[in-house]
């Protein structure tokens, strides 16, 4: 049976700790989908989705294997859709597995067949998050060490 894996997150912006992520998630999947979605406690996006959707695709042209979808409906409805079992998550911190343990309770009792997978962060990337990408764009610095395709 096929092992497909659903990396999903807002990525605004999708950083070189997602890229990490996903071509350590490689490395375990057949295929991995890289589900960007609308967050609903987020009212706007900094970077416009359509442009974060071709970045990732430039980004995994020559990788068969990276789908990249925009969604917006329960992250476990579009595992289904896609006959995926498997959701693959980043942890940078104790503070992102209790947050990220309560997401996977809820997606396992909405869909029993979703497996979550913890990937701890390699640790030049822990420090990297998309919301102080975000911050520090604002105000016009520098950030192409932190992301894996030109702003």
């Amino acid at each position: 049976m096929k092992k497909v894996a659903i990396f999903p997150g807002s990525f605004d912006p999708f950083t070189k700790g997602h890229h990490d992520i996903v071509l350590r998630g490689l490395n375990i999947f057949d295929e991995l989908i890289i589900g960007i979605g609308y967050n609903v406690a987020k009212k706007t996006r900094y970077f416009e989705i359509d442009d974060m959707v071709e970045k990732i695709k430039t980004l995994y042209q020559h990788e068969p294997r990276v789908k990249v979808v925009v969604y917006n409906e329960l992250t476990s409805n579009l595992a289904k859709k896609h006959k995926a079992n498997f959701l693959i998550r980043g942890l940078r911190n104790t503070t992102d597995f209790e947050y990220e343990n309560t997401i996977s309770q809820m997606n396992r009792k909405l869909n029993p067949e979703l497996e979550t997978v913890f990937l701890i962060t390699s640790p030049h990337f822990a420090a990297v998050s998309s919301t102080v990408i975000r911050e520090v764009h604002k105000f016009g610095a520098d950030v192409s060490d932190y992301l894996p395709y030109k702003v």
